[in-house]
């Protein structure tokens, strides 16, 4: 959060849960960016972020070094969403709207690296 606010840009998450379930991620994890709902998939339909997770990977059976290593950080996971096999993606858009960098994860565990964010910021 620290980089990116450094870098001169804003952090917003989407989430796929209600209003209950954004309110308990965001005192679960001391969230200080907003967080914006989309429970009916407009947002995600729009940014064409269709890809699904099995259960298998979401339970972490597809990386179980990772799923241990969160586990014993202190992670879990929450009450799910209604599109809770949802995976994300990550966009940096510029001031003038237009998509700088996009980065649809192909797996639970697949997210954008950090220094390729960055990079696009501060493109």
């Amino acid at each position: 959060m620290e980089d990116i606010e450094d870098a001169g840009a804003q952090l917003v998450a989407v989430g796929t849960g209600g209003r209950r379930y954004a309110r308990a991620f965001i005192a679960d994890h001391d969230i200080d960016f907003p967080v914006l709902l989309d429970r009916d998939a407009a947002a995600a339909q729009a940014a064409e972020v269709v890809l699904r997770a099995s259960s298998w990977q979401l339970l972490g059976a597809s990386n179980p070094k990772g799923w241990l290593r969160a586990t014993l950080a202190g992670e879990r996971i929450g009450k799910p969403g209604p599109r809770w096999q949802q995976l994300g993606a990550t966009f940096v858009i510029d001031p003038g709207d237009e998509v700088v960098y996009a980065h649809v994860d192909e797996t639970a565990q697949g997210h954008a690296p950090l220094d390729e964010v960055l990079d696009a910021i501060g493109a």
